[in-house]
């Protein structure tokens, strides 16, 4: 395997960004994404959730590609809660169809992570990072 270090916080949005993200479907999509990236030998850094959007901060191989590990994630995340956490047939969790990826150097790995784990506290106080709550939803 060759050596690399690639950094990339990746966000999306919960379908029309309604609040659907409640504390028993965090802790299924955090098993799934969990799951999942310990699945495509992703390293994951911090997930960080709000009712209506998710962040993941990791180190994704060059063997794999980005488009495909965000994949992945929605979808065994969305049939996860879907399946688990009692959530009406008629009105079904989903996450919307974009997303957005930055990738970022090794020196900012703590300010990202940190970002991330204390995502409340920002959006409560208005002082996210517009770059890192981006998705292509929001263009």
């Amino acid at each position: 395997m060759a050596y690399w270090r690639l950094f990339y916080h990746l966000v999306w949005a919960t379908r029309s960004r309604e609040p659907l993200i409640g504390e028993r479907e965090e802790t299924i999509i955090r098993r799934s994404f969990q799951t999942t990236l310990d699945s495509m030998r992703v390293i994951p850094h911090a997930i960080g959730m709000m009712p209506d959007h998710t962040h993941v901060v990791a180190s994704i191989p060059p063997s794999v590609l980005v488009a495909e590990v965000v994949k992945r994630l929605k979808g065994a995340s969305t049939h996860a809660v879907n399946h688990e956490s009692g959530v009406p047939p008629e009105v079904p969790f989903a996450w919307q169809g974009g997303y957005g990826v930055l990738s970022f150097s090794e020196r900012a790995l703590p300010d990202v992570v940190a970002y991330v784990r204390n995502q409340r506290e920002h959006h409560a106080k208005a002082t996210t990072w517009p770059g890192l709550e981006r998705t292509d939803e929001d263009a």
